[in-house]
């Protein structure tokens, strides 16, 4: 084991396994405490560092945390609470571009290393069609903003910044990171 990585999110556990590392998952517990007055870069940095000192305290071994959240013309479009609010937030989305933050946290003796990267998504034009079909499967359920880059659907027309951001987790920040701590 490498490292324990505190968080539930079967995407997260995907990334890092591509990427070739050995973890344990160790869901935080910790509640979420959104301060808006940071900006959503800090922000989201803050809450990965919440989680990560929730569950390094349990631990006291390596840990990582992060935290997602999609933004939209000043809203912040979390995990949908209903199949309706998600068929919401995708005619919202569809043609635009939404901004995706994931803030990260590693803990290692103690120590914090953390920050946030973000990037752009433009949507395409989404059909009546293919917004009830990719909601009727459940698929943006448990994401925020209601939707993931990933799934299989045409979605998305591009990302400007790196895709993994946007899945969940900015990988390449994260390695150079676990790369001087393993």
């Amino acid at each position: 084991m490498d490292f324990v990585l505190a968080s539930a999110s079967p995407r997260r556990r995907d990334i890092l396994k591509k990427a070739g590392y050995n973890f344990v998952i160790e869901p935080s517990s910790a509640e979420e405490v959104k301060d808006l007055s940071l900006g959503y870069g800090e922000m989201v940095k803050k809450l990965a560092e919440q989680k990560a000192k929730d569950v390094y305290k349990k631990v006291k071994k390596i840990t990582l945390a992060a935290d997602t959240i999609v933004t939209f013309e000043g809203d912040i479009l979390e995990k949908p609470k209903s199949k309706e609010e998600n068929v919401r937030f995708l005619k919202r989305l569809s043609g635009k571009v939404n901004r995706v933050y994931t803030g990260y946290c590693v803990i290692a003796d103690g120590e914090i290393f953390s920050g946030f990267d973000y990037a752009d998504v433009k949507f395409n034009e989404l059909s009546d069609d293919v917004i009830r079909e990719y909601v009727g499967k459940g698929l943006g359920a448990d994401k925020a903003g209601g939707y993931g880059i990933q799934d299989g659907y045409d979605l998305v027309a591009s990302v400007d910044g790196e895709y993994d951001t946007v899945v969940g987790l900015p990988l390449k920040k994260v390695k150079e990171i676990l790369e001087r701590l393993l």
